[in-house]
């Protein structure tokens, strides 16, 4: 996309515009206003949409609690050389290692990074490319994790080489890493040993009984990605969330590989024993969901296709 010149972006843009008209019966609407009232009655419609149902029911959220909507005015990452996109932890959601994790990409919008359309760069790598932004980054993720009390996971925007942060929330990680991220916390005096409990999930302690490729296998490799989340996993190879979801009802095991997934994916991904991307990082949809129901994920396993 940032390789697109100006000319076909205007070419899209009219290809858009006409989508709409011919979807809606309506030209796009041009009164910036309207353009914003129109994105908060989405987003309070998203609620009810299918993917949100699906993540309700799974982690037991009460339908009627509603949602809310925050408006901030935009920054932009895709200006050039000097600006920037990523999503950080402030520990390693996989391993719990006390230590920066995440991506980031140069000249690109947020959205680049989670949709896992490219395949970004490691965080430690900003510390060579903007040393200042990555000093300044590094001390807020510092701060943040210290005001929470717990592992954040920090969606950043960096325009004209002023760092922004976009947002921050309590960072999903897999079992094997909220052992060891409950114990540190409470070894650095961040929080109580009770509360150290209570940061730990019974079914994670499922999860930590997990399967594993005995280590002393002869591995025939196809191809190698990015771990983006621990464990071993086989069963049929499904291409589409939908079939993914019919098998699993029927009782049969199945992988769901895609190019990348989409929040769209998500009855397919609850019904896959693992999930596999050709694009994408360690912070893209797919990891950031397997790990937080304890499924093996690769992604960015760019030799597949």
């Amino acid at each position: 996309d940032q390789e697109l010149s100006a000319e076909t972006l205007r070419l899209i843009i009219d290809s858009y515009k006409n989508l709409v008209i011919e979807r809606t019966g309506s030209p796009f609407p041009e009164e910036p206003i309207y353009q914003l009232f129109l994105s908060i009655e989405a987003v309070f419609r998203s609620w009810n949409n299918d993917r949100a149902f699906i993540y309700r029911n799974l982690n037991k959220i009460d339908h009627n609690l509603g949602t809310a909507v925050n408006i901030q005015s935009m920054v932009f990452g895709n200006m050039g050389n000097d600006c920037g996109t990523g999503v950080a932890f402030t520990r390693n959601p996989s391993t719990g290692e006390n230590i920066l994790y995440g991506e980031y990409l140069t000249n690109a919008q947020g959205e680049d990074v989670v949709a896992g359309i490219r395949t970004p760069q490691p965080i430690a790598k900003l510390e060579s490319e903007m040393p200042e932004v990555y000093a300044q980054f590094a001390k807020t993720a510092h701060i943040l994790e210290q005001h929470y009390k717990n592992v954040q996971d920090i969606e950043f925007t960096i325009e004209k080489g002023t760092l922004f942060i976009l947002q921050t929330r309590n960072g999903k990680r897999t079992a094997q890493a909220g052992v060891k991220i409950a114990h540190d916390l409470a070894a650095e005096g961040l929080i109580t040993k009770e509360e150290a409990l209570l940061l730990i999930e019974p079914g994670q302690l499922d999860q930590l009984l997990h399967r594993q490729i005995d280590s002393k296998a002869k591995l025939n490799i196809l191809a190698t990605g990015l771990p983006a989340s621990p464990g071993a996993a086989s069963g049929i190879v499904v291409f589409d969330a939908n079939h993914a979801e019919q098998l699993g009802k029927t009782g049969a095991k199945v992988l769901l590989v895609r190019t990348e997934t989409t929040p769209d994916d998500i009855h397919g991904i609850i019904a896959a024993q693992g999930i596999l991307t050709s694009r994408g990082g360690m912070t893209s949809h797919a990891a950031v969901v397997a790990r937080g129901m304890g499924k093996p994920c690769v992604c960015g396993c760019e030799a597949l296709k």
